[in-house]
């Protein structure tokens, strides 16, 4: 085999490497990417309650 086909066996095996890990990656991030859709609009708003910290520190 000669050099020139050594190289081009190794970027091919490089490039297809590559290729599988961001199939994986992007694969993963489609299945754990969240859907969140904009809360509906009511004709009466709810204001959320908030908790008060304490002045003092614990």
């Amino acid at each position: 085999m000669s050099l020139t086909m050594a190289i081009f066996m190794l970027v091919g095996a490089w490039l297809s490497v590559a290729a599988a890990m961001l199939w994986g990656v992007l694969r993963i991030a489609r299945r754990h990417h969240s859907h969140h859709s904009l809360p509906k609009q009511t004709s009466e708003a709810v204001p959320t309650r908030r908790s008060r910290r304490h002045a003092s520190a614990h």
